[in-house]
C-alpha cells in the first residue's frame, strides 16, 4: 500500500497519467488502421474501435487529427491534407463493408468527444462528407444511412457549420435530392409529387431508417438557411416532399407517426409562404368549399396532434411542434385556418357541459389550456385563439373565461378585444340552439349551470355585511403574508395590483349626496 502511494504522489507530482488499459488499445487500434491491412482486418477492428468509442474516457487517441483523417479515409471522405488518402480509398472502395464500419466509428466519436468535433471543423469534415454523398453512387444502405447520421451528428453539434453547409455545400439541395432517390420522388407539377396510389406497399424499413435520417439533417441545415429567390423555390420543394410523406405509411402505427414527426418539425423550419405546397395540388384537385384546396394534408396534421394528445405524455416535444405549425400557418393561409376551425371548433349546439369536458379534439385543447407546462398551455390557447380570428369574445364562447384567462392575461386582452394580426371579414354563425341557450350559459365556465340555492338568501342585512368584512380581512391577511396578491385590470386590459388599478380608475364626479 506504501509502494502505491508512493507511485501514486511521483505521477501526480511529475505530471504525467496514467494510460487505461482502454486508451492503450485504442491506440494499438488506430495504429493497425494506419497501416495497410487485409478489408477483413481492417472490418474487426473497427468493430473494436466502435465498441471503444461509445466510452468518451477512452477517446483521446482517435479524437486527434491523425485519427480523424484515418477514419475519414476509411470511410471514403476525400480530405485535401490527408497524405495516406489515395492508397486507402483503392484498398477500401471495394469492400462497403469497411466504409461502414468506419462511418460507424465517426458517428461514436463525433458524438462523445468535444475534441473530436473541433477537429471537424478545422478539416471540413462535413463539407466533404457532402461531396461525397454527391459524388458516391453507392446505394448501399448502412453507407446512406450513416453518411446521413454523420452529417446530422455534425450540424447538430456544431451549430457554426450550418450556415457553411448551405452556402458553401448547397446541403440543403442535396439532402432534399437524396430523399427524391430514397422515395423514388416522380414531379406531377412544380411544386406537386405524383400521388401515391391506393395500392401502394408501406415505405420499407430500410427506407424509413434512411428518410428519417435525411429529415433530421435536413432540419438543422435549414435552420440557418437564408431567404433568397433560390431558396425560396427550394423550400418549396421540401414543403411538397414533407406533403407527400405526410401521405406515406410506414409498415407500423408507431414508425409512421415517428416519421411524420420528423417532416413537421421540418415544416416548422420553412417560411409560412412556401406552406401552400401543401394544399396546392391542380392535379390531384381539392375541395370547392376552400378555394379548391387539398386539404388532405391538413387532415394528417390533426389526427397526429389529437394522437399525440391521447398518449398524454411528452408533450412538450411531442406535442408543441404539430401545434406551433398548425397556429402559424392558420395565420398566414385562410383555407388552412377555415378547414381547422370547421374539425377543432365546430358551431356549438350542446352546452350543457363544461367545454373541457368530454372527447372531442375541442375538449381535449381546451383542458390543456391549464396545463401545467407553460409551453403546452400557450400553445393550445393561442391555437384557439388563432381559429377564433383572435377574437376574444369567440375564444370565450368555445373556452369559458376562466380556461382563456392566462392567454388573455398574457396579451392584455382581459378587458375583450382582438390580437394584432388581420383577418378576413368572414363571419361565424352562430346555431339556433347556441342562441336560444346563450343567455342562460355562465361565461366563466362556459356552459349552462343547473340553478344553485343562494347561500345569503335567508341572512338579515348585519350578517351579509359580518361575513364580507370576515371575507375582506381573510384576504387582506393572507394579502401581507403575500401568499395572493390581489389584481385588478387596467385601462388597457393588462393586469396590475389592485392599488394601482384602483388609482387608476376615473371615478366620475357625482352630485352631493344628501345622506350622511
Amino acid at each position: 500500500q506504501d509502494t502505491a502511494q508512493r507511485l501514486y504522489l511521483v505521477v501526480v507530482h511529475s505530471g504525467f497519467c496514467l494510460v487505461s488499459p482502454e486508451q492503450k488499445l485504442c491506440q494499438g487500434v488506430l495504429t493497425v488502421l494506419t497501416r495497410s491491412a487485409q478489408p477483413r482486418y481492417l472490418c474487426t477492428c473497427l468493430e473494436t474501435m466502435r465498441i471503444l468509442s461509445r466510452d468518451k474516457h477512452v477517446l483521446g487517441p482517435v479524437a486527434t487529427r491523425e485519427g480523424i483523417l484515418t477514419l475519414a479515409g476509411l470511410a471514403q471522405i476525400r480530405l485535401p491534407d490527408a497524405d495516406r488518402q489515395a492508397a486507402r480509398e483503392a484498398e477500401s472502395s471495394v469492400d462497403e463493408q469497411v466504409v461502414v464500419e468506419a462511418l460507424k466509428c465517426l458517428c461514436n466519436v463525433m458524438f462523445n468527444s468535444m475534441a473530436a468535433q473541433q477537429v471537424g471543423v478545422d478539416i471540413r469534415l462535413a463539407q466533404e462528407l457532402c461531396a461525397r454523398m454527391r459524388s458516391s453512387g453507392s446505394t448501399h444502405h448502412e453507407v446512406r444511412l450513416f453518411s446521413l447520421r454523420l452529417l446530422f451528428l455534425l450540424s447538430a453539434l456544431r451549430p457554426d457549420i450550418r450556415g457553411g453547409l448551405c452556402t458553401e455545400t448547397g446541403a440543403v439541395g442535396l439532402l432534399t435530392d437524396v430523399l427524391e432517390r430514397i422515395l423514388d420522388i416522380g414531379w406531377a407539377g412544380p411544386y406537386e409529387v405524383t400521388p401515391p396510389d391506393g395500392h401502394t406497399p408501406p415505405i420499407p424499413p430500410e427506407k424509413v431508417e434512411q428518410t428519417m435520417e435525411a429529415l433530421k439533417a435536413l432540419f438543422n441545415v435549414t435552420l440557418s438557411n437564408s431567404s433568397d429567390e433560390h431558396s425560396d423555390h427550394q423550400l418549396r420543394l421540401i414543403a411538397a416532399l414533407m406533403r407527400h410523406i405526410l401521405m406515406l405509411r410506414a409498415q407500423t402505427e408507431e414508425k409512421t407517426e415517428e416519421v411524420h414527426s420528423h417532416a413537421i418539425n421540418l415544416l416548422s423550419n420553412l417560411p409560412m409562404s412556401c406552406l401552400d405546397a401543401l394544399i396546392h395540388v391542380p392535379v390531384q384537385g381539392g375541395l370547392e368549399k376552400y378555394g379548391g384546396k387539398n386539404m388532405d394534408a391538413v387532415q394528417v396534421l390533426v389526427d397526429f396532434m389529437e394522437k399525440r394528445i391521447d398518449k398524454g405524455s411528452n408533450y412538450k416535444e411531442g406535442l408543441t411542434p404539430v401545434l406551433s405549425l398548425m397556429t402559424e400557418s392558420s395565420r398566414y393561409h385562410r383555407e388552412i385556418r377555415r378547414y381547422l376551425k370547421a374539425k377543432v371548433l365546430p358551431p356549438l349546439k350542446d352546452v350543457k357541459e363544461r367545454p373541457e369536458v368530454g372527447s372531442t379534439v375541442r375538449n381535449k385543447l381546451v383542458r390543456l389550456m391549464t396545463h401545467v407546462d407553460m409551453g403546452v398551455k400557450q400553445g393550445a390557447a393561442e391555437f384557439l385563439f388563432v381559429l377564433c380570428k383572435e377574437s376574444v369574445d369567440n375564444l370565450l364562447k368555445y373556452t369559458g373565461y376562466g380556461n382563456a384567462a392566462g392567454l388573455l392575461a398574457a396579451r392584455g386582452l382581459l378587458a375583450g378585444g382582438r390580437g394584432e394580426t388581420e383577418y378576413s371579414a368572414d363571419e361565424d354563425s352562430d346555431t339556433e340552439e347556441y342562441k336560444s341557450a346563450k343567455p342562460f350559459i355562465n361565461p366563466i365556465t362556459g356552459h349552462i349551470e343547473e340553478p344553485m340555492p343562494n347561500p345569503v338568501e335567508d341572512m338579515t342585512e348585519e350578517q351579509k355585511e359580518f361575513e364580507a368584512q370576515k371575507l375582506a380581512n381573510m384576504i387582506g391577511e393572507l394579502s401581507r403574508q403575500q401568499l395572493i396578491r390581489p389584481m385588478g385590470v387596467r385601462k388597457d386590459g393588462s393586469l396590475a395590483p389592485l392599488e394601482e388599478a384602483i388609482h387608476t380608475c376615473q371615478v366620475a364626479d357625482g352630485s352631493e349626496s344628501d345622506s350622511d
